[in-house]
């Protein structure tokens, strides 16, 4: 969430970075100008009829001392009180109003981030590995996975619906394998601590985040009592509020934390969009990389985070690019974004496997999480950070189609053979 303060001050820039998103800033800020100088004018007001009502009450004390009568003063006071209670309940209305449209206004993109309204502006950063070349055509994963008996499908089908996936012996163990691989790497080599937080939280997790209100279409919901729970669609929304409504240590910034879990996404607006195999899936793992950081800190560690999730791929020995995500391509909390995009020769294209962002006070703001600068009385609100490191089935896949091979078996990656047991994928 921006500050009320910022947007109220810079309202020019707020509309225009709107239009670099490629949103109508009439449409998102509505009537924000008018709701937030009539707030003010109430709250004006009501502190001024506050006023009066402090210094009538001082003069009918005065009147009932010395004997007088008050009764004039005390019926204008009543009328003041109940004025007031109007007042006020009405500026609370505005509050309301106020907050909901500010909860509505995406992130402001940093200035370094490209201007441009769909991915085909994104611009590439930088690549690392070369294309496998193969002397056979390369098949995609949901051919080999099925042809291995390592990938079900159909029985996935039959136990919860489309897009979701049954895995199979060495298909099951790859997954467990990459999960184990990537918390070790990062916790031993990348300086994360590990966290395992619950696969479900309250809607003010969601709202921390930014994925409430705004997407709930996108969300997994779960009736419990009165209240309610969501599934996470990613371990960004609880590791982030684990420090919701605290205040941290400044000594202790940045903190850096990896946490795994299966995420759950309806993909409300995806449909028709990736049907053939396990890309877009309604279940699915990843190892989340979550920051926190000083404000004059957090890109640097937006670019260590980044380099954190390319280990992975690196270690791995898989072709991939890193792209800056254009204003028009950027998720709603994000300030920048970049892509770690793997290569899949089964599909002759590049993947996003992987979103690294840096969202600013933009989450902490909404979720309360501020640090206490040294020498300053006041509290800050911390830069909160977090990209995949990396989503597993996404590299289950990148490592199925890299590593083909002629008689349709699977090489297994050597960094993840202590893990696998094995070295190679072969057909039940």
């Amino acid at each position: 969430m921006l500050d009320l303060a910022f947007v109220r001050d810079n309202l020019p820039l707020v509309e225009e970075k709107l239009r670099q998103r490629g949103m109508d800033p009439a449409e998102v800020l509505r009537d924000f100008r008018q709701i937030d100088t009539q707030r003010r004018q109430l709250i004006t007001e009501t502190e001024t009829l506050k006023a009066r009502r402090n210094r009538a009450s001082e003069d009918i004390a005065k009147l009932k001392k010395s004997g007088q009568d008050a009764g004039a003063l005390i019926a204008e006071t009543k009328d003041q009180r109940e004025k007031i209670q109007e007042q006020e309940k009405a500026a609370e209305d505005y509050d309301n109003r106020l907050r909901q449209l500010l909860a509505g206004i995406p992130n402001i993109p940093h200035q370094s981030v490209p201007i441009g309204k769909t991915s085909d502006e994104n611009v590439e950063v930088r690549r690392w590995g070369t294309a496998p070349a193969f002397d056979f055509t390369p098949k995609p994963h949901w051919e080999l996975g099925e042809q291995l008996g390592v990938l079900d499908l159909e029985r996935a089908a039959k136990l919860s619906g489309a897009r979701f996936a049954v895995y199979w012996d060495l298909g099951a163990r790859l997954e467990r394998a990459l999960a184990n691989f990537m918390l070790d790497l990062h916790t031993r080599e990348n300086g994360y601590t590990e966290v395992l937080p619950p696969y479900m939280v309250n809607s003010d997790s969601m709202y921390g985040t930014g994925q409430l209100p705004k997407f709930a279409a996108d969300l997994f919901r779960v009736p419990h009592g009165e209240k309610e729970l969501w599934l996470v669609p990613t371990a960004e929304v609880p590791v982030t509020n684990l420090y919701r409504d605290e205040v941290l240590d400044a000594a202790r910034l940045p903190i850096s934390l990896t946490a795994y879990t299966p995420c759950f996404r309806s993909e409300a607006g995806s449909y028709g969009k990736d049907v053939r195999g396990i890309i877009r899936q309604h279940q699915f793992q990843k190892v989340e990389l979550v920051k926190f950081a000083r404000p004059e800190n957090s890109y640097g560690e937006l670019e260590k985070l980044t380099r954190n999730a390319e280990t992975v791929l690196q270690k791995l020995g898989i072709h991939y690019r890193v792209v800056t995500l254009c204003t028009g391509d950027m998720g709603f909390s994000s300030a920048k974004t970049y892509d770690i995009e793997v290569w899949l020769p089964g599909q002759h294209l590049f993947r996003e496997i992987s979103s690294c962002s840096n969202f600013e006070s933009f989450q902490a703001r909404r979720a309360n999480i501020r640090y206490k600068p040294e020498g300053k009385s006041k509290t800050a609100f911390v830069h909160t950070l977090n990209g995949s490191g990396l989503a597993i089935g996404r590299t289950w896949v990148a490592i199925v189609e890299n590593y083909q091979q002629s008689d349709g078996s699977v090489v297994v990656p050597e960094a993840l053979r202590p893990y696998m047991g094995a070295d190679r994928i072969t057909k039940i």
